[in-house]
């Protein structure tokens, strides 16, 4: 069965930074790409980041660019969410994802597994 857990969600300050961690078990890691994804009150829930299998491909949602940096450890089953310069709209349930497509998607749907979440707030 595949278990994926995020960690290191909370409350900050705008400006300051969080680290996101998603560590998965129950799965071939390293044949798996991983996604972030994000779902604000009264709001859908959103593409964030995804890495490739490899960890060498990242893509970030516009909101995003040039705050947040993804990467994982395959030999920790580990993909990790840097958020720096964080915004009151970054507030948000963060989840992880797998999929076993290559360089991963921006599409929920190509996903087959999900964690339970972790809630970053961030206050102005």
């Amino acid at each position: 069965q595949v278990h994926l857990v995020e960690s290191g969600g909370g409350l900050v300050q705008a400006g300051g930074s969080l680290r996101l961690s998603c560590v998965a078990s129950g799965l071939a890691f390293g044949l798996h790409a991983m996604g972030w994804f994000r779902q604000a009150p009264g709001k859908e829930r959103e593409f964030v980041s995804r890495i490739s299998r490899s960890g060498y491909t990242t893509y970030y949602a516009d909101s995003v660019t040039g705050r947040f940096t993804i990467s994982r450890d395959n030999a920790k089953n580990t993909v990790l969410l840097q958020m720096n310069n964080l915004e009151p709209e970054d507030t948000a349930v963060y989840y992880c994802a797998a999929t076993t497509t290559v360089y991963g998607s921006d599409l929920q749907g190509d996903y087959s597994s999900w964690g339970q979440g972790t809630q970053v707030t961030v206050s102005s």
